[in-house]
């Protein structure tokens, strides 16, 4: 599928900002499942490009002079083919890391107790997508009733949430089970349902040793697809937000985000 892809964010202020510092892992990498055709961002001052940890490129933004709104876009053309299966290379993070809890996706008593009987008992892809479809079940899709700082438990205990918060429980219940998962922020071609344009899955490892992984969405309790475009993997929301920052004055912030996905007509 060859799709065409714009993220638009714009931030507005009550007061000019004085200073600040915006993390972008807004540049997608070709890999076995999809091949970047062209892609650019679009920010306010030229951006400072590294590879973190779990080999995202990270784009970082200083502003130091006043202003009290700015926006950065991101678009281009992504060919995806359709991957749910993937393999570390000799330079990734070991997957015996991502066993660990991060303060979003700590686990709960009563979570414990609820997918008690869903938790796998082994590693293949049934077990997991059983797992996937009992979240599924039990944590209603509702958007606007969470942010990006709910927990896992939080969002439990609400039995709500949205694509992230879908992915927090799996990532917690997996840790739990002692089966290594991380985070995918990324995007989600549907046209008839826009709204989960921005979208967040996990990835399950298998196999450790070998460092085999397959890629599940949560929300919709299905290997991944061709409508589906890695930005970038993380241990939570956190570490792999396609935008975050931290700033000095401002006041109250607003921020907008409108993201386009449409199929590229091949004539």
């Amino acid at each position: 599928m060859h799709l065409q892809i714009e993220h638009h964010t714009e931030y507005q202020y009550d007061n000019p900002v004085r200073y600040s510092i915006q993390e972008l892992r807004l540049s997608p990498l070709d890999n076995k499942g999809q091949t970047i055709v062209k892609w650019q961002i679009q920010s306010p001052v030229k951006a400072k490009s590294t590879q973190d940890t779990f080999g995202n490129t990270c784009q970082t933004l200083v502003l130091d002079a006043p202003y009290k709104s700015m926006s950065i876009t991101a678009k281009g053309e992504v060919k995806s083919h359709g991957c749910y299966e993937y393999r570390d290379d000799t330079h990734a993070v070991s997957p015996y890391y991502l066993l660990q809890p991060s303060s979003l996706t700590q686990i709960s008593e009563p979570m414990q107790s609820y997918f008690e009987s869903a938790l796998p008992n082994k590693r293949d892809i049934d077990s997991v997508l059983a797992l996937a479809d009992a979240i599924r079940a039990g944590i209603r899709y509702q958007a606007g009733v969470t942010t990006f700082a709910t927990t896992a438990a939080q969002s439990f205990a609400m039995q709500t949430g949205v694509c992230q918060d879908h992915s927090h429980i799996m990532l917690s219940l997996c840790r739990f089970a002692n089966i290594p998962a991380r985070y995918v922020s990324g995007y989600f071609f549907a046209e008839e349902s826009p709204n989960l344009a921005s979208h967040a899955w996990v990835d399950v490892c298998l196999d450790a040793d070998q460092g085999r992984w397959i890629s599940i969405d949560v929300t919709h309790a299905c290997l991944t697809d061709q409508r589906h475009i890695r930005l970038a993997i993380g241990r939570d929301y956190y570490s792999a937000a396609p935008i975050k920052g931290i700033r000095s004055g401002g006041g109250q912030e607003e921020l907008r985000a409108r993201i386009a996905i449409q199929q590229v007509k091949v004539l």
